[in-house]
């Protein structure tokens, strides 16, 4: 009940930092400071075009300084991403083989498929860069494409989710009582952030916030392999213990997957290879609020809380995480995503989209058949790495301009 409480206070803070952000004079301050910086830069040859792209988007462009130089828009320049001329020019095959990597990822961890994509969308591909660029000529074509890019990340995710759970469920290794109540939570945490942040961030503060929860979870999950975070473990450990031994033995792990055993509004339990796991639906409900909201507005599924809130509170392997973050991560993502186009009207490569979504489900079929082949702590480890670095390079590049680290 402790760590619970403690996991939810620490969830809310971070929002309210957040809120707080967005609310702030001094973000007002930015906002007014980038209007200013555009209105002083000289924009004779305006397009005063949508150049045939709609909503949002298209309106945004047509406020944009004809020319070739940053911040600028070619219009004579081959058509990049999201149709836009001059727009980077992505490689499809590269898209797809990435979009494997976050399929596989986040069908294996629970987590970071979101992040993964982003990493692609942002720096792989350009787009970040790229978005960067009108920050001062145009910012409100560099608030849209940041809206285009969160959005992005999450149909990747969305669709990894799916199959993920699907999968999961099949071999029995989703606690889906749980899962249920993190993203019945998650409905309401995905509704409200497109509403309140849409058109409003820019792509140096989305990529700083972005750092900074990945670097904090990657310390936490670093913290729980220690010693002293390992107090409390034990029954992840020898349920985790029993499903490999299960798996060399090459015997029926379904036979032995998660079962709900006892169902109450304060208190649950369910069993995974012999061994109790006990959680509270109605903090598990709040904890898929503020999880939702904050990925939400960083543009990503949430698995990355999602996962070491599980592991924290409930003190599940990796082996049943994974499914079960999966199943709170596609009800969120399928908000998240109706928020941010009906509401926040996000502009959308669409043929890149589907391109990614093809990459997506192969690596996301190919996870659950290879997660139970790897050792829970080496999974554990590949997250944390992952974080770490991922983390201090977009908090590094979004709030000091540069990365700190290759």
């Amino acid at each position: 009940m402790k760590r619970d409480v403690k996991w939810i206070v620490c969830l809310i803070a971070a929002m309210v930092v957040l809120s707080a952000f967005v609310a702030s004079p001094a973000y007002s301050q930015d906002a007014a400071t980038d209007q200013a910086k555009a209105a002083a830069v000289e924009k004779p040859n305006t397009l005063g075009s949508d150049l045939g792209l709609k909503g949002k988007l298209g309106a945004a462009i047509s406020k944009a300084p004809a020319g070739e130089g940053k911040g600028e828009i070619n219009v004579n320049a081959p058509k990049g991403a999201f149709g836009i001329p001059g727009a980077p020019q992505i490689n499809y095959v590269l898209a797809i083989l990435w979009a494997v990597w976050v399929g596989w990822i986040f069908s294996t961890v629970g987590a970071f498929g979101g992040i993964m994509a982003g990493v692609g969308h942002m720096s792989i591909y350009g787009l970040g860069d790229y978005a960067k660029g009108f920050k001062d000529t145009v910012p409100e074509l560099n608030k849209t494409l940041t809206d285009s890019i969160r959005t992005s990340n999450q149909f990747l995710v969305g669709l990894s989710a799916l199959i993920s759970t699907m999968n999961y469920l099949k071999s029995k290794r989703v606690a889906w009582p749980l899962g249920i109540a993190l993203g019945l939570g998650s409905i309401a945490g995905a509704i409200f952030i497109p509403m309140l942040t849409g058109g409003k961030i820019s792509f140096r503060q989305y990529q700083g916030w972005f750092g900074v929860f990945v670097f904090v979870v990657g310390f936490v999950l670093l913290y729980e392999l220690t010693p002293k975070g390992q107090k409390g473990k034990k029954a992840a450990k020898a349920a985790a213990q029993a499903f490999e031994k299960s798996v060399k033995e090459k015997k029926d792990i379904g036979t032995q997957g998660v079962a709900l055993k006892e169902f109450g509004i304060t208190r649950s339990t369910f069993s995974f290879f012999g061994t109790d796991f006990h959680f509270n639906p109605i903090w598990a409900f709040f904890g898929g609020v503020v999880i939702a909201a904050i990925s939400s507005f960083l543009g990503v599924g949430g698995g990355f809380l999602y996962v070491p809130y599980l592991t924290s509170i409930v003190g599940a392997p990796m082996y049943v995480v994974a499914g079960t973050s999966a199943m709170a991560v596609l009800v969120s993502m399928i908000t998240s995503i109706a928020g941010y186009i009906t509401v926040a009207k996000a502009g959308m490569d669409w043929t890149l989209i589907g391109i990614e979504l093809l990459g997506v489900f192969v690596g996301s079929m190919i996870g659950p058949r290879t997660q139970k082949y790897i050792p829970d702590k080496w999974l554990k480890i590949l997250f944390i790495i992952l974080a770490l670095y991922v983390g201090l390079k977009y908090f590094s590049q979004g709030f000091f301009g540069r990365s700190w680290v290759p």
